[in-house]
Order: structure tokens, then sequence, then C-alpha cells
């Protein structure tokens, strides 16, 4: 350029035009308002490899209009923007840059887009002594102070990626990796810097393909030479002609794991290209699982920066400026903040510029392309830039790149997810909380193996459920029922409180279906040992309240009546607390074992490995089958303690109702309901316990017999027991008689006499009254057998002095027909001489019989009167 300037100078006839031309210059550069223009120069790529232009250029718009309204920054002076469309072609942006060169106004800055522009321009401007800041250059090439002296950017370089890209294949041990890269200046730096760090990382490129403009022979290679992780670096418009090809060689699915740029749109291979002959469909179905690195482009934190807007307010203001386009199909919309972000940081150093200039005796003004003081002034205060921009904190390293953290996302049914984050200064790599994502590609050296818990079936789990849901309302009613009529005789004769107890029991134990069916799915494996503290003491009480009654109801029945006569006696009166005592019993049995068994060997949760498994379709993906167990250190010690114990209360359970399966008592009137039930108890149990632990390993068949083996006990119980008593009551109505006879006499009865008891108490009431009247009837007789003496004896006296005939004689046949009832003597008189009236009193005294109300035999008389 001062060539250039010394040629135009030595030539009279152009030095008066150069003359002309300087002074419209200086007049455009201070206008009448008294503000003096800077004006920059910039190129924005409006279409071609990355069309960034169409969202960055109205974002550096806004910031151009709101830094010319600050009365802070640059009050004297006024920004102004030149720019063009360069296509993101070098050949163009050479044109264009000799334009802005050597057309008027002199530009103080310049800000091209792509980083193959940008290396041309950042090249070129050291020789006018230019300052290039650049909103969308990546390549790692423009980090070279000495090839690009002057060059800055708010977009990080390229770079910035590999470090996050060799995080990841070491996170999940990958040794081998290949490559495809578009032969540009950017890639080709960028894959150079990636190749030396994963040599660092012992990672090696098995595969490195390249492509100027057709990838169909690149995409083949790639699949001959059987590559499955491959890093891809391209612009947009080339990533849709690789993907084309990838659909066509089917180079995508879980075998293979795609790395791809994130500055594409987020729907970049939606959008129709005619270069391409795939449609959305089959586009969508290739690039599905794609893992993106980005540089983080808009700050996350609601802060107000250096434009005193938030990052949404100015993402609502660009959407405002852009006409209601849509973002996914406007280029550089990703990139826009670093824009806005760029115009802030120009602004904010030549605003720093102003004092030192001054104190020179200089202004920004007076800034042509041979001051070297006014540049160097330029990038000091750019190289010590630090302000909280749309995009973050934007500060610049010593190669003039821009220091930010890296977003790793995945293409998740056609959208992106956000996985992760990569803080290249630190090194630190943090997760969203799932990073299964990687289970869709394997190693290219190693079968992946991905691991997956089997869960038990959702709707066997309901299913189950829901009949124990009913069994419980079942044992309420039942429960309900017993406390009901517990003072109903024939329910008092089934001792109601052991019943009482086993409806509790069987309650207690189907709500242990529930934790039984609980697993990994439902809860987080730090709450699964509750879980399993659950399961155990719900079916540890349960059995012993249910099964410990009925045990004791059938073991006092056999106690009482199998032994001698001479020993029933001692034991038929046998006090109810006994009873409950033995319950107890049996509960503090369990109670103790359970927490000696958890403060000694507390269950934990274990997880089971199965032979792995290959997937249909998918021969280089392996399935590693797990599943959760409660178990303890010692499981089967105690499980062998615990099943001995109960097994033998079981058999012992079996005999005792045996034994007793012919005796009928009224004492406790459904001992053999009591039998058969425990018959079943005893049959399930024993079944479904060695069962379950050989299909402790198949989580539903296991689930399955348990539960219903539950139910199903608890169901018969419920049934054998409380259902006979019900349809007793309801069609024969005891419960209104015996509860209006309790009201009456104002007490509850406690005895345990059956209805024979009380038929023989009415009889004997009928046959006390029957007494009576026959007492009443032989002392008529007896003053009739008085009168009739004596008047025999006066007919005696009368007849031996009137000799007279002899005496009226009566013979008997049987002479126990005038016997005497106990208690009453017998006349002093002859008792051969009656009267024919007395004689047919004999009926009342009959030979040994049945006693009705009719007869009554002289031995029964006895005790009735007592």
């Amino acid at each position: 350029m001062g060539r250039f300037l010394q040629f135009l100078l030595h030539r009279p006839v152009l030095r008066s035009s150069l003359a002309v031309t300087i002074a419209v210059f200086l007049s455009c550069c201070c206008p009448a308002s008294g503000k003096k223009k800077l004006y920059i120069g910039a190129l924005f790529p409006m279409s071609g490899g990355w069309p960034g232009g169409q969202a960055c250029l109205p974002a550096a718009q806004m910031a151009l209009d709101l830094v010319n309204n600050r009365t802070d920054i640059l009050p004297d002076y006024e920004m102004e923007l030149i720019h063009y469309d360069s296509r993101c072609d070098p050949g163009e942006a050479t044109k264009l840059l000799y334009d802005l060169l050597y057309t008027e106004p002199i530009k103080v800055v310049l800000m091209p887009g792509c980083s193959s522009v940008s290396t041309l321009v950042a090249e070129a401007a050291r020789m006018w002594n230019l300052i290039v800041l650049s909103y969308g250059s990546s390549s790692p090439a423009l980090s070279n102070r000495q090839r690009f002296p002057t060059f800055f950017r708010t977009h990080p370089s390229a770079t910035l990626h590999n470090p996050t890209r060799v995080q990841l294949f070491q996170k999940w041990k990958w040794t081998k990796i290949a490559t495809i890269q578009q032969t540009t200046e950017v890639f080709t730096s960028t894959l150079d810097d990636l190749e030396e760090r994963v040599k660092e990382a012992e990672i090696e490129i098995s595969v490195r393909q390249s492509f100027l403009t057709d990838p169909a022979v690149a995409v083949k290679n790639l699949k001959r030479q059987d590559a499955r992780i491959i890093v891809g670096l391209f612009y947009e418009t080339e990533a849709r002609k690789v993907f084309c090809e990838v659909y066509k060689e089917k180079l995508y699915g879980k075998k293979y794991v795609w790395f791809l740029i994130g500055w594409y749109a987020d729907n970049w291979f939606k959008i129709k290209d005619p270069s391409i002959n795939c449609t959305v469909e089959q586009m969508t179905e290739a690039v599905e699982g794609h893992v993106t690195t980005e540089i983080v482009m808009l700050n996350p934190e609601t802060v107000r920066g250096a434009s005193n807007l938030t990052s949404q307010e100015f993402l609502a203001q660009l959407m405002s400026k852009l006409g209601g386009k849509n973002p996914e199909e406007t280029g550089g919309f990703q990139e826009a903040p670093l824009a806005y972000d760029a115009v802030w940081a120009l602004a904010l150093a030549l605003n720093k510029t102003v004092g030192p200039l001054k104190a020179k005796g200089l202004g920004l003004e007076d800034f042509n392309y041979n001051n070297r003081d006014i540049t160097s002034e330029i990038y000091r205060a750019m190289n010590t830039s630090s302000f909280e921009g749309v995009s973050g904190h934007v500060v610049f390293d010593a190669q003039g790149s821009r220091m930010a953290w890296t977003l790793i996302e995945q293409l998740q049914g056609g959208s992106y997810k956000k996985i992760g984050y990569y803080d290249s200064t630190k090194g630190n790599l943090s997760w969203y909380g799932n990073d299964k994502w990687i289970g869709l590609g394997p190693p290219a050296d190693q079968t992946v193996v991905i691991e997956e818990f089997r869960y038990l079936s959702q709707k066997l789990f309901v299913s189950v459920s829901v009949f124990a849901g009913l069994g419980i309302l079942l044992g309420i009613v039942c429960l309900s029922f017993n406390i009901y009529n517990s003072n109903v005789r024939y329910i008092q004769n089934s001792q109601p409180y052991l019943n009482n107890l086993t409806a509790v029991g069987c309650m207690v134990a189907l709500a242990a279906v529930f934790p039984l069916g609980i697993d990994g799915l439902y809860v987080h494996r730090r709450q699964f040992p509750v879980i399993c503290q659950f399961r155990l003491w719900l079916l540890g009480l349960g059995f012993s309240l249910a099964y410990g009654s009925m045990f004791t109801k059938i073991w006092w029945v056999h106690t009482v009546f199998t032994k001698k006569d001479e020993k029933k006696d001692k034991r038929k009166h046998l006090e109810p607390w006994k009873l409950y005592a033995t319950v107890c019993v049996l509960l503090g049995i369990d109670i103790l074992s359970l927490m000696i068994w958890q403060i000694v060997d507390p269950l934990h949760i274990t997880v089971e490995k199965f032979t792995r498994e290959t997937p249909k379709g998918d021969l280089d993906v392996l399935i590693q089958p797990l599943l959760e167990h409660c178990s303890s250190e010692k499981m089967n010690t105690w499980l062998g303690v615990v099943y001995g114990y109960k097994g033998l209360l079981l058999l012992l359970g079996i005999f005792l109702a045996y034994e007793t399966k012919s005796i009928s008592t009224e004492k406790i009137n459904d001992h053999r309901a009591v039998g058969m039930a425990i018959y079943n108890v005893a049959v399930l149990c024993m079944i479904t316990a060695p069962v379950t632990m050989i299909l402790s390993s198949q989580q539903d068949a296991s689930f399955a017999f348990a539960a219903l083996a539950i139910v199903f006990s608890v169901y018969i119980t419920l049934v054998v027991l409380f259902i006979p008593k019900m349809r007793r009551l309801i069609m024969r109505g005891e419960w209104q008689s015996d509860a209006q006879e309790t009201m009456k006499t104002g007490s509850s009865i406690n005895n345990n006499d059956d209805e024979k008891s009380r038929q023989l108490e009415r009889e004997n009431k009928e046959l006390q009254k029957i007494i009576q009247e026959k007492e009443e009837r032989v002392s008529e007789l007896r003053n009739q057998l008085t009168e009739r003496q004596a008047l025999q004896s006066r007919r005696r006296t009368s007849t031996v002095s009137n000799h007279s005939s002899p005496p009226i004689t009566i013979t008997h046949s049987n002479p126990r027909s005038l016997a005497q009832p106990p208690g009453y003597s017998a006349p002093n008189s002859d008792p051969h001489i009656v009267s024919p009236t007395f004689t047919n009193s004999s009926s009342l005294c009959q030979p040994k019989g049945k006693i009705n109300r009719n007869n009554c035999h002289t031995s029964r008389l006895q005790m009735l009167y007592k």
C-alpha cells in the first residue's frame, strides 16, 4: 500500500486528483452533526458453505445502533458498517477486500466471517496496519501470531472441540477412530491438532479420508475399512452430501458414532438441497444419534453485560429484527451473539484508545493505513478486553482467540439434546445426569457392552396388586363382621379375638405384595434397601399373626380332647389368656429373629449379571442383563433358619389338624375350618418357598409364584374361616335374637354352653312345672286317704260291735305303684288299703325310660329338685 501511495504521489497529474479525493474523505469523516465517523469494513456470507451473515449481520447492526446511542462510549464518534456478501468464498473475498481497501472512506477495522475468508483477510491486513476482528472463524491456523499478528476473534478456535472429543474417546475407552474432512484450511489445521492430541492419549486414527466437493468415494472407503468412530469436519452444505452417501452405504446405526461440528442449523438435515438425491426421511434416519461439540455461544446466566441486555432479551430483539424467520432455517443464528459481542468488543476497545491517543495529540479520525501508532493502541485495547456479553464472558488469549466452554449435544428423535459441558481450562467434563446416550456406538476394535436392568412386568405387578388390594378389603370386611358380632353366642364359641388376629395377619401379609413388586424402575438404588426391609418384616409378621392364631386354636383342641379322660377335665377350662400368650410367643420369636438378622447382617441391594445377549441385527453390540436382588452376606444361613422354623410349624400344624379332624367340640366350633386353612397354607408355602428360590433369577416368575401364593393363602383362609359364619348368621338370623336377648337381660352371655344345653334348660323348667302339679295331686290324694282311713276306722268299730261283714281290701299287682316321691314319708296305715281313685295316680312314676314331659323316673326327680 505504501508503494502504491508513493507511486501516486510522484505523478504530478494525479496529485491534484488525490488531494480532491482526500478532501472528500475528510468531509465524509466530519459530518455536520459534529460526530466523526469511524468505518468498519465487513464481509458477511449470505450464502455458500456457511451462510452465517443471515443472522450475524442483523445482530451486528443492532449492536452498532446501541453503541451509537450511548453517550459514555465514543461520544465524539459514530460507527458505520460497510459490508459485502463474501459467499464464504476466498476468491470472491479477494475481490471484495480490494474494493474495501481501495475505495473511500478508510476503514478502521475489518470484520470477516468464514475461516477461509478470514485467513485471506488477516494475512493481508498486516500490510495495511489494520486490526481484523472475526465473529465466525474457527480455523486453528488463525491462532498463529507470526502469520496473523493483528487478528482477533470472538468465535473460539475449532481446536477447542478437540480436547472435548479426546475426553469422550478416553471416557468410553475408544482406541481407534476415523476422520473425514473437507479439504479447506480450517478443517485441515483442526485435524492436524486432533491428530497430535489423540497421539498423546494413545488413540489411533486408523482411517483418514478427505474430499473437495464429492464425498462419495471417501464414505465408501470408510465403509470398506470398517470405520466405527468417525469425526466429520465439513461445512453444512457438504454435511448434507456426506450423510446422503452415509445413508446409501448404511454407515449409521448402533454400530457407528459420528462426531460433527455443532454450529450447523438445528434442522440442517431437513433443508432441501438440489445437490443430493436423498429424501428428508432418509437424511433424518442417517443422522440420528450423532454427537456434536459446540462452543457455548449464548450466556446461560441471566446477567446484564456491557450492552445492558440479557441473552434472552437479545434473542427476542434479534427475532424481531429477522421479521419472524424460522431460526432453524436462518444461517448463523447460533453465531449471532458472537457477532453482536464483536461489535461491542470493538467499540469498547476504540473507546479505550481515545485517552491515550489524545495524550499524543491524535484521534481515531487520524487513522490511516500508514499510522502504526493508532493501530498499536487499538491492538493493546483489544488484547486486554474483558467484559460480559450476550455470549458470555468475552476475553482473548495470547493468540487472539476467544476462550469459552464446549457444549456436548446429541441428536435424539430429530432434535438436539444437551448432554454435558467441557471446561478446557480446567479439564472438567460434566454431565446432565444421563450419559446413556453413548450406548448407541461401540468402539472400533471391540464389541460394546450395554448394561440393561431387567425389571418386573408392569402389567403383572398391577394385576397382582389389584388382587392384593381386594384381599385387604375382604380382610377389613371379615374383621368388621367379627368385631360387630362378637356378642353373638355362635361367634363367641369360635374365639373371635384369635379370628381378629388372623384377619389382621392376612392383611399384613397382603401388604407385603406391594414391596415385593417394587424394583429399581420405581425407586432409586439408595432407597432399595428400605423396600427390602418392608418385604421381610411384613411377610414375617403377617405369617406369625395369621398362621400363629390358627395354630394356637388347633393346638388347644388337640391338647384338650386327645388326652386321657382323667386329664381332660383339668384342661377343659383353659383360660383365654393362655391362647393369646401362645400367639404372642410365636410373634415374639419372629420379631426377635428378624431384629437379630437386621442388626448382625442387614439386607442390601446386590446386582446379578447374566450371560451377555446379542440383539438381532447388531452383531457388534452385546446386552449385559442385570437384575437387582435383596440380599445379605449370609443370606442362605438366615433363610435356612427362618424356613426351618416356619417349616416345623407348618408340619406340626398339619399333624394337629389331622389328629383333631374327627373331634367335635363346642368350645372352638370352627376348628375343622381352621384345619382346612392350615392344610392349604402349609401346602402353598412348602411349594412356593423352594420354587421362588429356584426361579430367583426370573423376576416375573419369582414374583408371580410368591405373590399369588400369598394372595391365594389369604383368600382361602378368610373364606374358610369367616364366610360360613356370615352365611349362618344371615340365613338363621341368630345375630338378631341373641342381641335382643342380651339387651333384655342387661348382661352378655359369657358361658360356652351350646344349643343342646339351652334346650335341656327349657325341658328342665317344664319338668319342674309338671312335678309341681304332681305334688299338688299327691297332697290331694293324701287328704282323701286320711279321710277314707278315718271312715273305715269308724266302720270297723261299728261292725265289731254290730258283728257286721269284713272290711273291703284292694290288691295291687305292682306294689311300686304306690311308692312315695323322694322326701315324703309313707303313711302309717296299711298301704294296701287304698281308694280306687289313688290307684289311677300310679302313672306319676314309670319304669326307666327317656325323660319327657309325660313321665318321670325317680332317679331324675332327685336331680330336678336339686
